[in-house]
């Protein structure tokens, strides 16, 4: 799987599929995960507008997750294709919150 990604990533729009193994690369949509880290000055208020901006999910589902980041210093607030994990990561940067994105 690390050589699709990488050849995936080597691969260039402009070039023409020729073989089998480039068909495939082109249907392969890069995953991933945002994780949001607990930190000592933003207020659960803050942290759950934030999350609501960034992913879009509902006032309930925020503030689990608000909660789950205050209790275990960390938690998965997104997963979903890569692109859209680095806006959801910018979107909760915004306000200085700490993320990462991990493929």
């Amino acid at each position: 799987m690390l050589n699709l990604v990488k050849k995936l990533l080597q691969w260039n729009s402009s070039m023409e599929l020729e073989s089998p193994e480039e068909l495939v690369l082109e249907q392969v949509k890069l995953t991933g995960k945002v994780i949001l880290f607990n930190d000592e000055w933003h207020t659960f208020d803050e942290v759950i507008n934030q999350i609501i901006r960034a992913t879009g999910c509902s006032l309930s589902r925020a503030e689990q997750l608000t909660l789950e980041v205050h209790h275990s210093g960390f938690a998965e607030v997104f997963q979903g294709e890569f692109q859209e994990c680095l806006r959801v990561s910018a979107v909760l940067e915004e306000i200085d919150l700490r993320t990462e994105v991990k493929m």
